[in-house]
């Protein structure tokens, strides 16, 4: 069983508590009328799939309900880190 932090709550709890919200960082486009289908499919479709450490988005459903950032080793499934919507990206330790 994965345990994750949320970094709101303090609180470190089994996965079931959580839900998986797609990769963290992804910037919608200033101007959507202004963009390319290219570039709508690259924002709505495309992520990136690394082997190692990636950079997660996630949700507290079963808590305070809100989303929240983490770092998780893609070949260990080890969390990293947990960090609040909207901080910067940390520097993990193992990259």
């Amino acid at each position: 069983m994965l345990l994750i932090h949320c970094p709101y709550c303090a609180e470190t709890l089994p996965e079931m508590e959580f839900a998986y919200a797609g990769e963290a960082h992804i910037v919608r486009p200033e101007t959507p009328s202004e963009v390319s289908d290219a570039e709508w499919e690259k924002f709505l479709f495309i992520r990136s799939n690394p082997k190692g450490v990636h950079a997660e988005r996630w949700r507290h459903i079963h808590g305070c309900g809100r989303f929240f950032n983490a770092l998780r080793d893609t070949v260990s499934d080890q969390f990293l880190t947990t960090y609040p919507a909207g901080a910067a990206r940390p520097e993990a330790a193992s990259e």
